[in-house]
Parts: structure tokens; sequence; C-alpha cells
């Protein structure tokens, strides 16, 4: 391929380690291994995609192969070795891609392979890209070759390079044989620095800030950032500077200080302006699904502004965005910004529910809108009323005076559950016990309930009033709240029921089952038991009664 008419992903692909950015430590890790012949048998390289991985490989297949040494490793003009292993042509440097060969059969093929020694090379080289694709037993097939790898006549040996994204995938008994190398993201700083550098070497025209913006779209890849900086020149045909605007346009995000007056006009109840403001931007072509996210970076800043600086290195926010921000965030507190966080995200779930997510969004927007309305009421109200999202997302108001609000629940009893009339009550019941309860249960032929209490609950503790269980997946999910109303009804008292992370009890069933067994046994331990066998050694004992003497 001609070199300008490749992508610059490709064109600027490092070749030597001094080229590779952001991985100085592991660089020179590796490097001075190498120098002094110190090798290990794998390397394991993991992270994020387009952060570096292949290119490591690659670069370690050419220092450990390289005619010049490791010290004088070929940059510009290439050995025989280091051309060969650029050109994917090398013999002794093979190149899997494990997503497509990820059978047992293409391991062996691999270790059959081991038993030849290098060609032109020292080393045998194996670069297994994905290779946490591969199969268990493909896995399995390379334990022993990856831990005592076969050494050749010319003085070296065979060398596995693993590349991957999904490092938990790899079996523990594979990494405990490679030398790992975590490769972080590239610094937002570091990373501007790079693609600028490449920009002007390409001869582009294009503004620090929309720099900064792919810089911030890419998080910290640089091949997702070099493909980014393609497509802003490719849409670059005139010698016209692209400016922020510009970028912003051709990847489908939108100034932030759109969104920043949009808080504002939240916090102050205008909801012509918040809809006017959301349309203008929904009219630029903004995704939905990047106006939440940006939504919901914007509510981070609100909670956490105070602990950045002005000249953080994230691109995030400009200087006057910035002002803004803290200005915004010194009126409100936590309670409404955590409420507007829980309300983005169950509003991002939703979306794929919906067919016009439009209207969805600004359905959020007035939602959000009332949240703060509410809050700005009851802010000064004697009463003191507190607001809360329960599991299905709808908003509660509670008086504290009315219900005690400070103990931990579980997230169902948050319901204002309705008190029975009092007058057609005949009696109170008093429930003493656990015992007491499944009685109840029983009386009121409530047997679904019953059944729940006797064979899924793990008691950890029960006293009037409140009753501890331990975590159970078994449990049917309406159950704390079926059993809330019930204990509601029947004893005109609220009833607190938690779950706890304790081992309770074992549940009623479990315990009369390991009595039963436990009377089996006692019962073949008796000497009637054991003279009956002598008379009828086919008998079996099947069930016991206690009777009375």
């Amino acid at each position: 391929m001609d070199v300008k008419s490749k992508v610059l992903a490709l064109k600027y692909r490092p070749v030597v380690f001094e080229d590779i950015i952001g991985q100085k430590i592991i660089c020179d890790t590796i490097f001075n291994s190498i120098k002094n012949n110190k090798t290990p048998n794998a390397y394991l390289f993991t992270g994020i995609r387009g952060i570096g991985k292949t290119t490591f490989a690659r670069i370690v297949a050419k220092a450990l192969n390289c005619k010049n040494q490791v010290e004088k490793l070929c940059k510009t003009e290439l050995c025989d070795s280091c051309l060969s292993i650029a050109n994917s042509n090398n013999i002794d440097v093979i190149e899997i891609d494990a997503a497509s060969k990820t059978s047992v059969e293409d391991v062996r093929d691999l270790i059959d392979l081991s038993r030849y020694g290098p060609t032109n090379s020292k080393y045998k080289i194996f670069i297994i890209d994905e290779v946490h694709m591969l199969s268990k037993q493909a896995f399995n097939a390379l334990l022993k070759t990856l831990e005592e790898p076969p050494m050749y006549e010319t003085g070296g040996g065979l060398k596995f390079i693993f590349a991957t994204t999904e490092i938990k995938k790899i079996p523990v008994t594979v990494l405990s044989r490679c030398q790992r190398f975590d490769l972080s993201r590239v610094r937002s700083e570091e990373l501007f620095k790079y693609i600028k550098k490449i920009c002007e070497l390409e001869n582009g025209n294009i503004a620090d800030d929309a720099l900064k913006l792919i810089v911030k779209i890419s998080e910290g890849s640089v091949r997702d950032s070099l493909s980014l900086l393609d497509r802003a020149l490719l849409s670059n045909e005139n010698d016209k500077k692209l400016q922020l605007s510009d970028v912003q346009k051709i990847f489908g995000y939108f100034d932030k200080s759109y969104l920043i007056e949009l808080f504002e006009h939240i916090f102050n109840a205008d909801q012509n302006k918040v809809i006017k403001i959301y349309r203008n931007i929904y009219n630029q072509g903004v995704e939905p699904k990047i106006f939440l996210n940006d939504f919901l970076e914007i509510l981070y800043y609100l909670k956490n502004i105070n602990y950045f600086e002005k000249d953080s290195n994230n691109f995030d926010l400009n200087n006057e965005e910035f002002e803004k921000i803290k200005k915004i965030s010194n009126d409100l507190n936590n309670e409404i910004l955590i409420l507007f966080w829980q309300f983005t995200i169950k509003t991002l779930e939703e979306l794929n529910l919906v067919v016009d997510q439009n209207i969805s969004i600004e359905m959020f927007l007035i939602r959000l809108l009332h949240i703060r309305s509410i809050k700005t009421q009851t802010s000064n109200d004697s009463h003191n009323v507190e607001l809360k999202i329960d599991n299905q997302n709808t908003l509660i108001e509670r008086k504290k005076k009315s219900e005690p609000i400070n103990q931990i629940k579980n997230i169902i009893q948050e319901k204002d559950l309705k008190k029975p009339d009092i007058k057609n009550k005949v009696e109170d019941i008093k429930i003493k016990s656990f015992n007491d309860l499944i009685k109840l249960c029983n009386t009121k032929k409530e047997i679904k309930l019953k059944y729940e209490l006797e064979n899924n609950v793990n008691l950890v503790s029960f006293e009037h009033g409140r009753m501890e269980i331990s975590i159970n997946e078994k449990l049917e999910k309406d159950f704390i709240k079926i059993l809330s109303t019930k204990l509601l009804e029947w004893t005109n008292e609220r009833w607190m029921i938690t779950l706890s992370k304790k081992i309770g009890e074992k549940s009623k069933k479990e315990y009369e089952a390991d009595t039963k067994k436990k009377l089996f046994e006692d019962a073949k331990k008796t000497e009637a038991y054991n003279k009956f066998l002598q008379t009828f050694s086919d008998a079996e004992l099947v069930e016991i009664e206690n009777k009375d003497e």
C-alpha cells in the first residue's frame, strides 16, 4: 500500500520503542530485559482498544530478532528481519488472530510447528492477537509449551506474545506463565500533543479546541484519536481552519455552554426555555443517548466542581464553563443532584423501549422541572418533607413527623401503605415469635406466605415490630411487600423487615428435615431395630412416630 494512501493510524504506527506514547515504563522494562538477555517465555499485553497492544507485540518481535541488536533497533533503514516483520512475511514470526482460530487443533498445529527451529532469526515467535478468544481446550494445550518452550541451535528459543482486551477471560494457569503488561489510557495532554504534531505533518488546519474535542471523544485510545483526526482532515476540503463548532457537527457533539444554560433554566423552573434549548440541540443532529451522557457529565461536575482545577488536562470544560458550573453549584444541595442522576440513568434505560426517543427526552426534562419545583416549595416547609425515588421511579413525598425514615428498610417498604380502618378491628393480634407468625399465616389462609416463611426464610433476629432475615434468592420478589402489608393489616402496626448479609438460621423445613434425619440415625442404633434386622434382613425403616408412655 502506498504510504500516502494509508490511514493515519497505519501511516504513523510506531516502529521502535521511542515512538510509543504514554507507556514509557513498559517500554523501558522490555528494552532492559532484552538488552540483558532476561526475556520471559511469554509476553501478555492488555488494555483498551487502540492503545498499542499489537504494535508492542511487533516491536518486541523486531527487538528480539533485529540484526543490529535492541540498542540500535532499526527505524528507517530496516534490516532483512525487521523489514519482513514489518511486512508480515517473516517465516519465523507467525501472527495469528485468535478470533478466527480458536480451536485446540489450531493450537496443536502451532505446537507442532514449534518443533522446528527458526530459519533466518534467533527466536521463533508466535504473536496471538485477541488471545482471550481461544477455547478452554486450546489454552490447556498451550500450558506445557508455555512453561517449557523448546530451545534451538541458534541460541534462542520460542517466544509467545499475547494481546487481549479481555484479561479476565484468560485462565489463571496461562496468566501465571506470562509476563503481564497493562497498557494504560494515554493522558489527554500527551495525546493532544501527539495528534497536533501529526496534524502539522499532514498540513492540517484545525484549531486546538477542535483537537481537544477529538482527544476527549477518543477516551485515551491512540488509534481512535487518529481515526477521528483523519475524518476531520477529510472533511476540510478548503484551506479554512476547522473550528470547534465544525468538529462538533462532524462528530455529532454540541457546545456544552448550551447544556449549562439548560441547567440554569431547569433550576429556575422555566419550562419554555428548557424545551426550546433542547430542541435546538436536537436539531443539530445530536442523538438522545449522547445528550443524556453529556447531561450526566454536567451533573457530575455540578456535584464535584470544587475538587477540580481550572487548568485540568481532561479538556472537558473551558474556563468560562468552569466558572458557570461553579456558580450554579453554590445554590444546589447534593440531594437534588442525586435525584437528577437517578432519573437520568432511568431514562437511559427507557430509551430502547420508546420509538420516538426525542419525546422521551422532553418528558424527562419536564419531570426534572417538576422535581425541582417540589423541592423548592418544600425546602422551607416546617414539616420537612423528604423526596425519595422508589423502585418504580416515581416521586414520593413523605413527612418525617408521620413516618420514621432514618432506619434501613427494604426499598419496597418505602411505599406509603394505608392503615386499615381501626373502627372495624375487633382485636389486636400479638405476634411474639417467628412460629407465631407462621401459625397466623395458616389461620388467615395465607398459604403462599406460609410456604415462603417455612421454606425460604432464614431468620437472623425476631422481635416485636421488627424482623431481620438473610438474603435468599429463592424468595419471591414481592415477598417483603406482601408480608409488610399483611402484618400492618393484622396487627395495626407497621413492621420493619430488613435483609441482612448475615447467615441466618436454617429454615423451618430444613430444621425439620435435620431433626427427622437424626431421629432415623438414632433409631437405627437401637437394640430393637438391630434385632428386627436379624429376623427380617431386607427390612427398611421408613417412618418414625413419637408416642406417649
